[in-house]
């Protein structure tokens, strides 16, 4: 398990508004992905993927609603349903379980002990 943080999301009222205010403030990058209802957010240098230098995390903006009406840190691991379980056995609970991400993986939402919304990451390779 890696348990590396790889994403996060930040829910919006306005899309144009939270580009423009993340984009002046950080310089943050855009592009939208309308079949999606997501805009992705790159952080700093990057080849189209993941961040090419260290220190950077790239994530992602969408309409504030469930399951995301905060922000989100999501945590990579090698298998969503196993972490699932576990979370619920240490007395999380699921939100959304396990969802393909076009052909790039996994995804799924929890509630820690605490009740934060957290993400879950599984690459389409580790499945």
């Amino acid at each position: 398990m890696s348990g590396r943080v790889v994403h996060f999301e930040l829910p919006f009222d306005d899309a144009e508004r939270a580009q423009r205010f993340y984009g002046e403030a950080f310089g943050w990058r855009f592009r939208a992905l309308p079949e999606m209802g997501y805009v992705l957010a790159t952080t700093g240098p990057s080849d189209e993927g993941p961040p090419s230098e260290p220190g950077f995390v790239n994530g992602g903006l969408l309409e504030r609603g469930l399951p995301v009406g905060g922000p989100v840190v999501t945590v990579e691991v090698e298998d969503i349903d196993a972490t699932l379980a576990e979370v619920e056995r240490l007395g999380g609970t699921t939100v959304a379980a396990r969802q393909a991400v076009g052909d790039l993986g996994f995804s799924a939402y929890f509630k820690d002990s605490e009740g934060n919304t957290m993400g879950l990451w599984q690459s389409a390779a580790d499945d």
